[in-house]
């Protein structure tokens, strides 16, 4: 088994560079009316850019780890059972080509490629790259997170400073859940400063990560639209855990997931906002 080290994480991250100047930005506001699929609803789409995409990053990855399982997104669709080896793998890379397929296809700039490396069911690197900018947000595990741009760019990532809820901008992604939960969490969202929604993990981990919003939530936890995204935000000093407050773990993929800059903006917007009456 060809093992993984921090070090590599510039490989990997010249794989998604050239991923998306490849496959991902040619394509960019320039899709043809039969390069965009439904899968389960009108904003549950695919194009060809996410198939391309991930077909090529897995090539390059198995070239380099030939005996790493790799899960996507795309290749899930097709056979669900590859997530069920992924807790149990020695390593593993878990790949969304292009999170924000719906905001890729109609043209907006707000979507991103995430990759998530795990080691026997642990999540020890993330990043989360920008295809419309070049840059990309990198953690390993115990080593802290940074913004890598062109040439030898590197910002440190961190989480903005705890406030008062009344004060915080952030997001609870509400399109996966019922009527009347959508509603209270919609209106409890009114006691903050202000709340938005960009409908993509990938620049929702990257606001959070870098201090510009103070937290994000969801509920459908897909491994390819969170792993990668938590250890980011935790290694830039933040704190996330699942709604009941249990921590959040390869493999898991209910119970929700809120993060903050810290346990006790995290509790506090658990309770005036997701579990608020």
């Amino acid at each position: 088994m060809t093992s993984f080290r921090d070090h590599d994480l510039d490989l990997i991250r010249n794989i998604l560079i050239e991923a998306g100047e490849a496959e991902i930005m040619p394509r960019f506001r320039a899709l043809g009316e039969g390069d965009v699929t439904e899968k389960k609803s009108s904003i549950d789409l695919v194009t060809d850019a996410d198939l391309l995409t991930e077909k090529r990053v897995t090539e390059a990855l198995l070239q380099i780890y030939p005996d790493a399982l790799v899960v996507g997104e795309e290749a899930c669709e097709q056979n669900s059972r590859l997530m069920d080896r992924l807790v149990d793998a020695d390593l593993a890379f878990v790949i969304d080509p292009v999170d924000g397929t719906f905001n890729f296809s109609a043209g907006l700039p707000v979507f991103g490629t995430i990759l998530a490396v795990v080691e026997k069911g642990e999540t020890v690197a993330g990043l989360i790259h920008d295809p419309v900018h070049g840059d990309t947000l990198i953690a390993a595990r115990g080593a802290g997170a940074a913004v890598h741009g062109k040439g030898d760019y590197r910002l440190a990532a961190r989480v903005i400073a705890p406030r008062p809820l009344d004060s915080m901008v952030g997001t609870v992604s509400i399109n996966d859940i019922d009527r009347d939960t959508r509603r209270r969490i919609a209106g409890s969202l009114a006691k903050t400063k202000m709340a938005f929604g960009y409908n993509c993990s990938a620049y929702e981990y990257w606001l959070a990560a870098t201090g510009k919003v103070d937290f994000i939530g969801h509920f459908k936890l897909m491994p390819w639209d969170h792993l990668a995204g938590v250890l980011i935000h935790n290694e830039a000093g933040g704190y996330s855990a699942h709604h009941d407050g249990s921590p959040y773990r390869v493999g898991q993929l209910g119970g929700g997931i809120l993060s903050a800059p810290d346990r006790d903006s995290w509790e506090m917007i658990a309770r005036e906002i997701l579990h608020a009456g």
